[in-house]
């Protein structure tokens, strides 16, 4: 049995997939007779990121508090790969995209006097970025070809894909109700907005929605679906808990992922475990390629959601994986 942190950054009072994504590893390494624990480095916000690398960077993820030797770590979401380990495996969440493929969007939001410090910073930490996971790591896995396709194009990074399978959960398909589920951080690069004007048309009244998570975008989304007259067809279901979202899973039509170039997609997996279709957007990225139509006909769910579960049969066997390539690297 190994000794094993699984480290990843996080601000204050955030929830999103890689926190999920953190905890499935540590379960996962655990059910194979590993000792694992996630261990949380700062994520700092505009301004301050600097300080974060330097904290992580400084971070002992050596040894315990019990004085035994950590056998291995492995890393996520910036910066916590810029903790230092001698048996270091990355499997990449994603980069500070604001200053990778989100920077002409960013730059532009600038007031004129904030435009020379990002500049510089963005230099800084894409120094930083390409040195720790070129030299700090052992091995580089990203969690989908949209990571690995960002990081040849910024950097000249190679690395392998190693999707993360679903989370551990009772999944189930207890119907084909008269709603579309969605749930994500309401952010606005999640685009839930789309979800809201969509559900005005015509063609959408016979159908709700109801959109899970919470995030800086839920005033603007509830003054436009109020604006919308849409306050008895769209929901807005606040945080839900591991139960409350496997029984929406469970009871939808189908699940919506507007978002926009979507690192991976977490949610999509779940919808196919649930046996459930995914309405998506052709720039969504992440595991989806393709975009479906949602018929009012609720056979057209009961035919795409099962096509979608039985691609997830396949185990990916990511913990053996990850593990395997940092003890070949220690030895």
């Amino acid at each position: 049995m190994s000794r094993v942190a699984v480290v990843t950054s996080s601000p204050p009072f955030a929830e999103g997939g890689h926190l999920v994504i953190a905890r499935s590893l540590v379960t996962a390494l655990r059910e194979a007779g590993h000792e694992a624990e996630i261990v949380v480095t700062p994520s700092h916000r505009f301004g301050r990121q600097a300080s974060g690398y330097l904290a992580t960077w400084l971070t002992d993820v050596g040894h315990a508090a019990d004085g035994r030797r950590v056998d291995q770590v492995i890393s996520l979401r910036y910066p916590s790969y810029a903790v230092r380990h001698p048996v270091h495996v990355c499997w990449l969440n994603h980069r500070m995209r604001e200053y990778y493929d989100l920077w002409d969007e960013f730059y532009a939001s600038l007031g004129p006097f904030q435009r020379p410090k990002e500049r510089a910073r963005r230099l800084a930490i894409r120094v930083a970025d390409r040195y720790l996971l070129t030299r700090n790591v052992k091995r580089l896995f990203a969690q989908s070809n949209a990571i690995q396709a960002r990081l040849v194009r910024f950097g000249g990074i190679l690395s392998e894909v190693l999707y993360p399978p679903a989370p551990q959960r009772p999944y189930r398909c207890d119907s084909y109700g008269d709603y579309v589920f969605a749930v994500s951080r309401l952010t606005p690069i999640k685009r839930m907005d789309l979800l809201v004007e969509a559900m005005a048309l015509p063609q959408c009244r016979a159908i709700r929605c109801v959109i899970g998570g919470d995030g800086s975008e839920r005033e603007r989304l509830e003054r436009l679906i109020a604006e919308r007259g849409l306050g008895g067809r769209v929901t807005l279901a606040g945080s839900l808990d591991s139960e409350g979202l496997v029984r929406h899973l469970a009871a939808c039509r189908a699940v919506c992922f507007p978002t926009r170039a979507e690192d991976y997609g977490l949610v999509t997996v779940e919808a196919f475990r649930s046996a459930k279709a995914v309405i998506t957007c052709e720039d969504s990225g992440g595991l989806l390629s393709q975009h479906v139509t949602l018929h009012h006909d609720a056979s057209f769910s009961q035919f795409a959601g099962p096509v979608g579960w039985f691609g997830t049969l396949v185990k990916t066997g990511v913990t053996r994986i990850l593990f395997s390539c940092a003890a070949d690297e220690a030895r």
